[in-house]
């Protein structure tokens, strides 16, 4: 088991997106985190105390958590001299890079020779099935986005949250490194070789109550090009009775392909809809969660009432208002 509380390292992040990782389990479990570690020109902020590695041992931090996702997964050469430090200190790492600390010979060393631990959350820990497409007893909910990180895990978990405090039964099923760093367990769907990654999604939300509902946390894009993979995996292995169409409207362009605009929400819609009932034919889109932390705050309620008349579905931000209009429309269908 990972250790907590955690000293999240935000390292060199060239931006606030890049340290969603941190974000996510600042937002979700803070009480697991006692501050930040941000190296010289960091990018990004989550809005702890920046603490040096001695200062977080003193405050009782007992694992140091890698919080950048940056593009490809790698570990920096210049995050190698903090890591070793840390692991002299007496912390634990973890990591959800693709690179992972226990190839780095180096880590692995000072690891062994402190009596450290690693932890890569991003191997999965399964033998996963290959898809078989039968239908599930219980209810699932999908988040799609026009773009990658436009908020499909924050929008998973703040319905489940809703619904948990509402007395209804849900649970949030991760499929990334942030979410299973915030619950503590789930899939790495990304890693999974290709012909499983539907049959992980599968295995991840099993038979059910009737009436019991899970958030499948979204990863990629269809419209992305380096990762729609993995979101086919989800939309037909997790056979969602449900859609919710997530968006970010500033970006001039997909996120790391400047040569690729985002779509629009109807043409999600359509796409998502199109491919989801090839598993269920009976999926929904139910609402729309965008990400307005660019808009001004006396102008994102207009934006969002433009959305909600053009698509005729509800339309919030659910870390300015809330899920609860979202789960409304959840418990509808």
């Amino acid at each position: 088991m990972i250790q907590t509380p955690y000293l999240l390292f935000l390292g060199d992040a060239p931006d606030q997106l890049a340290a969603k990782v941190a974000q996510g389990i600042k937002d979700w479990r803070p009480e697991n985190a006692v501050g930040q570690f941000r190296m010289e020109n960091c990018g990004a902020t989550v809005g702890l105390h920046d603490m040096t590695l001695a200062e977080a041992k003193a405050a009782g931090a007992k694992t140091l958590v890698i919080g950048v996702a940056n593009r490809g997964g790698v570990i920096s050469p210049a995050w190698k001299e903090i890591l070793i430090e840390a692991l002299q200190m007496g912390f634990d790492i973890a990591s959800g890079l693709h690179n992972l600390l226990r190839d780095e010979n180096d880590l692995a060393a000072a690891a062994h020779m402190n009596g450290r631990s690693l932890f890569d959350v991003r191997i999965p820990s399964v033998a996963y099935p290959i898809a078989n497409g039968k239908k599930r007893t219980g209810r699932r909910c999908l988040a799609v986005g026009t773009d990658c990180s436009v908020g499909k895990m924050y929008t998973g978990l703040a319905m489940d949250a809703e619904m948990n405090a509402r007395g209804m039964k849900s649970t949030f099923r991760p499929t990334g490194q942030t979410g299973i760093l915030i619950t503590g367990g789930g899939v790495p769907l990304d890693a999974v070789i290709a012909d499983f990654m539907a049959g992980a999604v599968e295995y991840l939300t099993p038979d059910n109550d009737a009436d019991h509902w899970d958030h499948i946390e979204g990863q990629g894009s269809l419209f992305h090009v380096s990762y729609s993979g993995v979101t086919m995996a989800l939309i037909h292995g997790g056979q969602p009775d449900a859609l919710v169409l997530c968006h970010e409207p500033t970006r001039t362009h997909m996120r790391g392909l400047p040569d690729y605009q985002q779509p629009s929400l109807t043409e999600l819609r359509d796409l998502s809809l199109q491919l989801a009932r090839i598993a269920n034919s009976a999926c929904r889109v139910i609402g729309i969660s965008v990400n307005t932390q660019h808009i001004a705050q006396d102008k994102f309620e207009a934006y969002l009432a433009e959305v909600e008349a053009d698509m005729g579905l509800p339309a919030v931000d659910p870390f300015r208002q809330g899920a609860a209009r979202l789960v409304d429309a959840l418990a509808e269908i």
